[in-house]
């Protein structure tokens, strides 16, 4: 949640990635690049510091582990950034997690999902993520924070 440090607020945020995301810089790198999660992750501590908030990140293959992430948001982070990979088409698990949470969630892709197979442009997380980003590869996560700290501060 929000701390304050020398009469600032610090915003706390989890960047939650989901299945063959740990594969990332040798899956498919014609599709999703060279980045692996690892320097994905260090971006985004990264550029959390720089904006002067706390990344916490966690990837899982498991969806059912993606929901308790979620579900223990509630009580800790003020934001979500979720790339739930494949699961973005199928979980209704997902959906509903966001839903009670109450915490707000960027929908994130590497890739440009739209662009890809008909089965893809379908999300189940669209409907109750603040946005969604895709296409922009590693530099998503970027955008992301910007948008999600941006979207918390008109929400204060």
């Amino acid at each position: 949640m929000v701390e304050t440090i020398l009469g600032q607020q610090m915003s706390s945020l989890l960047i939650l990635n989901g299945p063959n995301l740990n594969l990332l810089g040798t899956r498919q790198p014609e599709v999703y690049g060279a980045t692996t999660l690892d320097q994905i992750e260090t971006l985004c501590i990264e550029t959390g510091r720089k904006a002067g908030c706390n990344v916490t990140c966690y990837q899982s293959n498991h969806e059912g582990e993606l929901v308790e992430a979620i579900h223990a948001a509630r009580n800790t982070h003020d934001g979500i950034i979720l790339n739930a990979g494949a699961y973005t088409h199928t979980s209704v698990a997902l959906m509903d997690a966001i839903s009670s949470a109450g915490v707000p969630v960027v929908e994130l892709h590497l890739s440009n999902i739209h662009a890809r197979e008909e089965f893809r442009h379908k999300s189940y997380i669209a409907p109750v993520a603040v946005g969604q980003i895709c296409g922009f590869g590693p530099k998503g996560y970027v955008l992301a924070i910007d948008a999600i700290l941006d979207h918390l501060e008109k929400s204060r």
